[in-house]
C-alpha cells in the first residue's frame, strides 16, 4: 500500500498569503492571543532570518525591522484547510485531515494523508502522483511539501521533515527518516526533556534503543515512539467527511470604502473558489457575498464595534457557471447598483456547487449567446431600470387581474410532446392595454348604454355582468372592481368586445382588454 502526505509549512503565513499574494515576498508573523498578550506562532523564513522567532511576544517583533505583522485568520485558515482537503479528492475518496495530538500540534489543518494505493493506472506512479499533487495545491494558492511511503506515519513525518517531494522506498523508510529531529514525533514535554538527557536528538538515535530497555523506562509510550522512528507502524486512516463546502473569506487589515479595491480583493477569492471548484469538476448555481460593515476611521473602537452590521447579497445564475472573470463582473454591477451603506472589514463569498453544463447545438438551429455573456447584459441592465423589470414573466396563484412577478431568466427545455393525448381546442385571443384605456360610460338603468374611448362613441350592443371580484383584503395591497363584457359597436366599423371594469376605489370605468 502506498499513502501521500501533503504537508504545508507554516500554514497560519501561508493561509493569509493566499489571498493576498504580494506577502509571499515579504517577510510575515503572524500574532495570536487576547491583547495585550500576542504572541508570534509563525513566522515565514524571511521573518525568520529578521531575528523573529516563535513565541515572542508583539513588542519584541515589533523590534525586528521589515517584518509584516499581521493577526491570525481562522476564516482563512479554515478556507486553505478546505482547498487543500480539494486538491486531495482530486485524486484518492479515501482522505484523512490529520492533526497532531502532542506537544508540538498546532491543530491548524496543515496535514493531509490520502490513500494512493491502485490509483497508477489513473495517475501514473507514486512519484507521478506527487508531482501532480504539488501542482495541483500551488493552484490553490499553497506551497507544500508531498512524500509518499508504504505507511500514513512514515508519510506524514516525510513530508513534515523535507522539503519538496519526497519518496520512501519500499524498506527504506527508517534510514530515510533518521536524520529527522526527535520533536516530529510530538512526544510529551517530559518525554523529550528525557530522550534530550539520553542524549538521543534524532530518528535514528531512537531507532537504536534496545525496546526491552526502553519499555522499562519509557513504557508503551516510548515504545509506540520507537516504532514511529523506524518507520514499522501501520493504522488505518480516519477519513474526513466529503462535505463539499466551497466558501472563501478574508479579513481586511484596514476598511476597505469603495468598490475598486473591494473588486481587486474579491478577484483574489473568486480565483480561489473557482480553482475549488475545477478540482471537484463541478460549477456554481450561486453565489452568495456576505460582508461585514464597520464604523468609520474617525469613530472610536468603541463605536466602531458598536456599528458592526453584515451585508448579504445573492446571485443565482440560469445555468452553472465556472468563470471567475464573470463572477466578478457581475458582483461588480450588483454591488454597484446596491452598495453597502458602511466600510467593509471582512469579505466572506460561498458559492453553491453543482454539476458542469453539457451543452450540444443542434446542426440546423441558430446559435445563441453564451449564458454568461448573457448574464452580464441582464445584469447591466438591471442596474439601469431595476430588479423588477428584468426576467420572464412568471403567474401568481391569486385571481387578481395581471398578477405576476419577474423571476430570473431560465434555459429553455424543449419537452417531449404526447402526440396521442395532444388536443386541439379553440382559443381566445387576447390583448392587455397596459397602461389601461381610460374610458367614460354612460349607464342606462344601470347597466353600460354607450363608451366613450378616444374621443368617439361606441354603442354597446351587448352587455354581460357586473361581476364582483376582490382579494387580497389582508394585504396592504387590496383590491376589489366590478367587471363587464360589452360588445361594443361604432359608426362605420366592425364591432369589438371588450372587459371594462370599473375600480372601486377611482369611481370610474375603464377599458383594460380587447378580444
Amino acid at each position: 500500500m502506498f499513502f501521500a502526505c501533503i504537508y504545508v509549512p507554516e500554514f497560519p503565513v501561508q493561509a493569509i498569503a493566499r489571498t493576498t499574494p504580494e506577502l509571499r515576498e515579504q517577510a510575515v508573523a503572524v500574532l495570536d492571543g487576547t491583547p495585550p498578550m500576542l504572541t508570534v506562532i509563525a513566522a515565514n523564513a524571511r521573518a525568520r532570518e529578521s531575528g523573529i522567532d516563535v513565541g515572542m511576544t508583539k513588542l519584541q517583533a515589533e523590534a525586528c525591522p521589515n517584518v509584516r505583522l499581521r493577526r491570525r485568520s481562522l476564516i482563512e485558515e479554515a478556507a486553505a484547510n478546505a482547498a487543500l482537503l480539494d486538491g486531495a479528492y482530486a485524486f484518492s475518496p479515501r482522505v484523512e485531515n490529520t492533526n497532531g495530538c502532542g506537544l508540538y500540534s498546532k491543530k491548524w489543518g496543515d496535514t493531509v494523508i490520502l490513500d494512493i494505493s491502485g490509483l497508477d493506472r489513473l495517475f501514473g506512479s507514486p512519484a507521478r502522483i506527487a508531482r501532480d499533487l504539488t501542482s495541483r495545491v500551488a493552484k490553490m494558492g499553497l506551497q507544500a511539501n508531498v512524500a509518499v511511503g508504504c505507511n500514513a506515519d512514515a508519510a506524514m513525518h516525510a513530508a513534515r521533515g523535507f522539503s519538496g517531494v519526497t519518496i520512501l522506498a519500499p524498506g527504506m523508510a527508517a534510514t530515510r527518516l533518521g536524520t529527522l529531529p526527535v520533536f516530529l514525533l510530538e512526544p510529551s514535554e517530559d518525554m523529550l526533556e528525557t530522550l534530550e538527557r539520553w542524549g538521543i536528538r534524532d530518528f535514528r538515535g531512537l531507532a537504536a534503543l534496545p525496546e526491552v530497555a526502553l519499555s522499562e523506562r519509557l513504557g508503551q509510550e516510548g515504545l509506540r515512539l520507537q516504532k514511529l522512528a523506524q518507520g514499522r507502524t501501520e493504522r488505518t486512516l480516519v477519513p474526513a467527511e466529503p462535505a463539499i463546502k466551497i466558501e472563501e473569506g478574508i479579513e481586511l487589515e484596514d476598511a476597505i470604502e469603495l468598490l475598486e479595491p473591494l473588486a481587486f480583493v474579491m478577484n483574489r477569492l473568486l480565483e480561489q473558489i473557482c480553482a475549488r471548484l475545477a478540482s471537484r469538476a463541478l460549477a456554481a448555481t450561486e453565489l452568495r457575498l456576505t460582508l461585514e460593515l464597520t464604523g468609520h476611521e474617525d469613530q472610536s473602537t468603541e463605536e466602531q464595534e458598536q456599528s458592526k452590521r453584515t451585508y448579504q447579497r445573492s446571485l443565482r445564475f440560469p445555468v452553472p457557471m465556472q468563470d471567475s472573470r464573470t463572477f466578478l463582473k457581475l458582483l461588480q454591477l450588483d454591488l454597484a447598483a446596491h452598495p453597502p451603506d458602511g466600510p467593509i472589514k471582512k469579505i466572506c463569498i460561498a458559492a453553491e456547487p453543482a454539476p458542469p453544463r453539457f451543452a450540444q447545438s443542434g446542426l440546423f438551429l441558430p446559435r445563441g449567446p453564451a449564458p454568461e455573456r448573457l448574464e452580464l447584459t441582464l445584469a447591466r441592465i438591471r442596474g439601469v431600470v431595476g430588479d423588477d423589470r428584468v426576467g420572464s414573466a412568471e403567474l401568481l396563484d391569486s385571481h387578481a387581474p395581471e398578477a405576476f412577478r419577474m423571476r430570473a431568466f431560465q434555459p429553455y427545455t424543449a419537452t417531449p410532446r404526447n402526440k396521442s393525448k395532444e388536443t386541439r381546442s379553440p382559443r381566445a385571443a387576447v390583448r392587455i392595454f397596459r397602461p389601461p384605456l381610460q374610458a367614460k360610460v354612460r349607464l342606462t338603468n344601470g347597466v353600460p348604454g354607450r363608451v366613450f374611448l378616444h374621443g368617439q362613441a361606441h354603442h354597446v350592443t351587448a352587455a354581460a355582468g357586473p361581476w364582483r371580484n376582490s382579494g387580497g383584503w389582508w394585504t396592504q395591497q387590496a383590491w376589489t372592481r366590478d367587471e363587464w363584457d360589452l360588445e361594443l359597436r361604432a359608426e362605420q366599423s366592425a364591432p369589438m368586445l371588450v372587459r371594462a371594469y370599473r375600480d372601486l376605489s377611482f369611481r370610474e370605468m375603464v377599458c383594460g382588454i380587447e378580444f
